[in-house]
C-alpha cells in the first residue's frame, strides 16, 4: 500500500506523538534509568573490550524500575548494572543519599598488597631509603607534581601526577629538576602510585625526553548519536606527536637511557605516559603493566541530579593497538611487595641502577 506525502507526514507526527507521550507517562525512576542507560548506549566506548552485552543489561536491569522505586533501590540498580564494566573511570554519585561514589574498578594487585594509607607512607620511606642507600640525595620539590634527586651518575624522577598544575610551573619545574641533574648518565622516571591527569600535561613532560618528532597515540572519541549523521559511532581519529621543545626555549631535555617504574597503580594519564614514552627507544619499562585506563572522563548528570562518568575515547600507540584493559607491558617484570618493607629495599629502584650501571652505559636491548 503505497501513502502520499500528506499521509505519510500526518503517520510520522501520530507516531512521534505517541513515543512523547510514552516518554511523557514515565516515572521519575524511569527516566533517570533510561537517561543512565542511554547514555552509556551512546557514548561509552569499551563495551567489546570489557565483554559486556549493554542490551543484556537493559533487559536485565530495566523491570527492576518502576514508579515505586525508592531512591537507595535505583542507586543499587544501576551500580549493579554498571558492576561487568569494571572501569576505573565509571562513576555514579548520588550526594543526597550520602552514599560513597561508585566505581566498579577491579583494585590492581599493587592496592591489595599496599592496602592502607600506613603501608602506602612506608612503601614511599622504602623507596627514598633504596635510592639514599646508592647515593641519591634528599628528593627535592619541583614544579608542584615532581620530585627529584641524584648521586654523581643516575638521576631520579618522580611524577606525582598529570594534573593540578599550570604549564608555566611545570616548565619551570623540569627545568629545575634536569638543571639540577644536569650530567647524568642514565635516569629513573617513577610514576607508581599515580592517579593520572591530563593529556597536555602528559606531552609536557614526556617531550623533555623525546629524541626527535615521533608519533606519541592516536585517540578517537565515541559521539552521540545525533552527531553520528554519516553512520559513524566514533569521529575522526587524531594524532598526538612527541615533540623535543624548540631550541629558542632553551628547555632541559634528557635523552639517554630511561627506565621507567610503573604498576597497576598508574593510572589514566600514567597509562597514557608509558604508552607514549615506550615509544621512545632509550626507555625501558620495568614494573607491572599499568591499570589499562586510558580515556579521559566524561561527565554528566541525571534528571534527578546525580552524577556519573564514563570512558568515551579509545587512544591507540603508534602502531594502532588497544592497550585499554591491558595496561602497558613492561619489559622486565620486577613486583613490589609488602616483604619489601622489611628488607627496606625497593626492587625496582634497584633494578633500574643495575641496568643503567652496565658496563657500556646503555641500557641493554630487551625483546
Amino acid at each position: 500500500m503505497k501513502f502520499g506525502r500528506h499521509t505519510r507526514n500526518a503517520l510520522a507526527v501520530f507516531l512521534l506523538l505517541g513515543l512523547g507521550s510514552q516518554a511523557a507517562k514515565l516515572s521519575a525512576p524511569e527516566k533517570n534509568f533510561e537517561a543512565l542507560w542511554g547514555t552509556f548506549n551512546e557514548r561509552y566506548a569499551f563495551f567489546k573490550e570489557r565483554k559486556v552485552d549493554w542490551q543484556a543489561q537493559y533487559k536485565k536491569f530495566r523491570p527492576q524500575v518502576d514508579a515505586k522505586t525508592t531512591d537507595k533501590e535505583l542507586f543499587k540498580t544501576m551500580c549493579d548494572m554498571l558492576a561487568p564494566l569494571k572501569d576505573g573511570h565509571v562513576t555514579l554519585w548520588a550526594r543526597r543519599l550520602k552514599v560513597p561514589e561508585y566505581c566498579p574498578e577491579i583494585l590492581p594487585r599493587f592496592t591489595h598488597e599496599f592496602n592502607t594509607r600506613k603501608l602506602e607512607r612506608e612503601y614511599k620511606v622504602m623507596v627514598e631509603k633504596t635510592l639514599t642507600d646508592n647515593g641519591f640525595g634528599k628528593p627535592k620539590t619541583a614544579g608542584k607534581i615532581l620530585s627529584y634527586a641524584h648521586n654523581e651518575k643516575t638521576g631520579y624522577l618522580l611524577i606525582h601526577e598529570f594534573d593540578r598544575v599550570n604549564r608555566r610551573k611545570l616548565d619551570a619545574g623540569l627545568d629545575e629538576a634536569l638543571g639540577a641533574m644536569d650530567g647524568i648518565e642514565g635516569l629513573i622516571v617513577d610514576i607508581r602510585l599515580n592517579p593520572g591527569g591530563t593529556t597536555g600535561i602528559t606531552y609536557c613532560i614526556a617531550n623533555r625526553f623525546a629524541d626527535k618528532r615521533r608519533i606519541g597515540h592516536h585517540e578517537k572519541t565515541r559521539k552521540a548519536k545525533k552527531k553520528a549523521k554519516d553512520g559513524n559511532e566514533f569521529g575522526p581519529l587524531r594524532t598526538f606527536h612527541l615533540q623535543p621543545p624548540a631550541a629558542k626555549k632553551k628547555q632541559r631535555t634528557f635523552t639517554g637511557p630511561i627506565i621507567l617504574l610503573t604498576h597497576g597503580a598508574s593510572y589514566s594519564a600514567a597509562d597514557l605516559f608509558a604508552m607514549i614514552m615506550r615509544e621512545l627507544p632509550h626507555v625501558k619499562i620495568i614494573g607491572e603493566p599499568t591499570d589499562g585506563i586510558f580515556s579521559n572522563m566524561l561527565e554528566r548528570k541525571l534528571p534527578n541530579g546525580w552524577k556519573y562518568t564514563l570512558s568515551f575515547q579509545v587512544n591507540y600507540t603508534a602502531k594502532m593497538e588497544c592497550l585499554e584493559t591491558k595496561g602497558v607491558p613492561v619489559h622486565i617484570e620486577v613486583l613490589n611487595k609488602r616483604t619489601d618493607l622489611k628488607t627496606g629495599i625497593d626492587p625496582l629502584v634497584t633494578k633500574a641502577l643495575e641496568m643503567l650501571d652496565a658496563k657500556n652505559k646503555k641500557v641493554p636491548q630487551l625483546k
